[in-house]
């Protein structure tokens, strides 16, 4: 199997239909990956068959179990070289996604990703999650937060709740510590308003890599206070 190959199937065994256009962009999206990564830090992996599982299949892996569908807004909290976000919206055609940065650079390097495969109906944000949680504008507005591995995971839960509407999904990638986390993050479910729902094992094909999406149902609105000023969070997660 070619890598072209490996991406469409693992693509078509989650669910998604997989177009030659569709992989084209992929390819595409890698190249400037590799280019940008010459000048800035995006990524410790740039050979192909790598960038197509560990990043990109890994990113698409997110929609099993249905909680993250086509025609669905979402956010994609600290999305650094795009991931899971664009990947997701590569596949799902008809969602509104944002991806939000505090790195102008990685912004700009998506920008520049998102015009050469021309997604142009991506909203790309320079800024801090504690900043625009507050902002009316993004507060409570998506069906779907989503982060891969950014911070612990009572951190990301500060950054990523308050984007989620009541009744919505914080769809979370993580390595294989996610029990661990998941114990540490008992306090921050009970105050930010979520639920835990499960856990999902992710296999992808050809690595031996262990991955799990951690998926939590918000019940209840987030209290104003949340998400704290910038830095906070990070410095006193709340446990």
């Amino acid at each position: 199997m070619t890598n072209a190959d490996i991406l469409k199937k693992g693509i078509e065994d989650l669910g998604l239909k997989c177009s030659d256009e569709t992989i084209d962009k992929f390819s595409k999206y890698r190249e400037i990956l590799v280019e940008w990564n010459q000048k800035m830090n995006l990524t410790g992996i740039e050979e192909e068959k790598e960038v197509y599982i560990k990043h990109f299949l890994d990113s698409v892996a997110a929609v099993k179990k249905g909680y993250i569908k086509d025609g669905m807004s979402i956010i994609d909290v600290g999305t650094g070289a795009g991931f899971p976000g664009l990947p997701l919206r590569i596949c799902l055609e008809n969602s509104k996604v944002t991806l939000l940065d505090s790195l102008n650079k990685r912004i700009n390097f998506l920008s520049e990703v998102c015009t050469s495969i021309n997604v142009d109906d991506i909203e790309l944000i320079h800024g801090r999650a504690e900043d625009f949680g507050k902002d009316e504008k993004y507060r409570e507005q998506y069906d779907i937060a989503t982060a891969r591995a950014v911070a612990g995971l009572p951190i990301l839960m500060e950054f990523c709740v308050p984007f989620i509407k009541v009744g919505g999904y914080f769809v979370c990638l993580k390595g294989p510590n996610a029990d661990t986390e998941l114990e540490e993050s008992r306090k921050a479910m009970e105050v930010l308003g979520l639920e835990f729902v499960e856990k999902i094992d992710v296999e992808l094909p050809e690595i031996e890599l262990k991955h799990n999406i951690v998926v939590f149902k918000k019940v209840n609105s987030t209290p104003a206070k949340y998400p704290r000023k910038a830095g906070k969070p990070v410095k006193s997660p709340i446990k």
